[in-house]
């Protein structure tokens, strides 16, 4: 029998009204060459806000990342948010998958938009892409925000234990679950506090809406991310940059965040979330925006301090 409910469908389209409400409208750039690039921006462009772009990880496309945080940032920002390729509405016929090629297709779809100058943020794979965007256009990004992005991992990590996965097929097989039972673990693998008592069938639902799509190209992705990578070989951005990460993140382990910030040395500031997992935006959406408003709104204070939430590292 054919469905004729579907729970991830719905919500999509409730996102999708949220953006909406929000100020902001869906809008699609054809990069002419085989590239097309869909981003959610700003209905009516206000000159006196500065830019902040947004750029989701892999999972959903970006409204299911950033649906929390589109509204209060929108009062205080030209928001943009786009979907990476293979997510969402974006898509490109060229063989390139490295955040490289993602970071400049974000940077010509915003010049597209006539922006010029923004603010960065990054989650998980969106971390990757917004660092790549960073080293590539200094000119182009004034602060960055890094959560939960392995940008300092190296190949070799894998074999070394960091990981609670063996290989990339293994975290292949859960990043990009296509079975219920792989999207449980990917949850429980997510989220300090993992949502127990999930259906099957809203997760059998969720993959056949969100996951199925685009899965080869999403599986170029990840193994671009891992193929040859090494600490030296990544540069140091120049701008101001904020790394945030879950205590417990089970996806990118916390000794990466550290690494990162050693790797940037005066440049970064740590700030390092108890009790939560990978899902920042989502376990602690509060603690994250306090964090993204301090940072790229309020005066930065010229030493970080403690606090019983989180724990802030120079």
């Amino acid at each position: 029998m054919a469905k004729c409910f579907s729970f991830t469908a719905s919500r999509d389209w409730c996102y999708r009204y949220s953006f909406s409400t929000s100020g902001l409208k869906s809008s699609t750039t054809d990069l002419g060459d085989g590239t097309i690039m869909h981003c959610w921006t700003p209905k009516t462009h206000k000159q006196y806000k500065p830019n902040l772009l947004l750029i989701h990880g892999i999972g959903a496309n970006a409204m299911w990342q950033w649906n929390e945080f589109i509204s209060p940032l929108s009062s205080k920002f030209n928001v943009y948010v786009p979907d990476l390729l293979f997510f969402g509405d974006s898509y490109t016929t060229r063989t390139e998958r490295t955040e490289t090629f993602q970071a400049q297709c974000v940077m010509r779809t915003m010049e597209a938009h006539g922006v010029r100058r923004m603010f960065v943020v990054g989650l998980s794979y969106g971390g990757f892409v917004a660092y790549s965007l960073a080293a590539q256009f200094p000119q182009a990004v004034e602060r960055v925000v890094i959560g939960c992005a392995g940008v300092c991992l190296e190949e070799k990590d894998m074999e070394g234990g960091l990981f609670n996965v063996k290989s990339v097929d293994e975290a292949i097989s859960i990043l990009l679950a296509q079975t219920p039972e792989k999207l449980k673990e990917l949850i429980r693998l997510s989220f300090y506090k993992p949502i127990k008592g999930l259906p099957s069938c809203f997760l059998s639902d969720f993959i056949d809406v969100m996951c199925v799509e685009n899965f080869q190209e999403r599986k170029e992705l990840v193994y671009a991310l891992h193929k040859d990578r090494k600490l030296s070989d990544l540069p140091k951005i120049s701008q101001p940059t904020l790394i945030i990460w879950g205590e417990h993140d089970q996806v990118f382990p916390l000794e990466l965040a550290y690494r990162l910030k050693r790797h940037l040395d005066d440049n970064a500031r740590l700030v390092v979330l108890k009790n939560a997992g990978h899902a920042i935006n989502m376990e602690k959406s509060k603690e994250l925006f306090k964090h993204l408003k301090s940072f790229l709104i309020d005066p930065i204070p010229p030493k970080i301090e403690s606090n019983g939430n989180s724990r802030k590292v120079d």
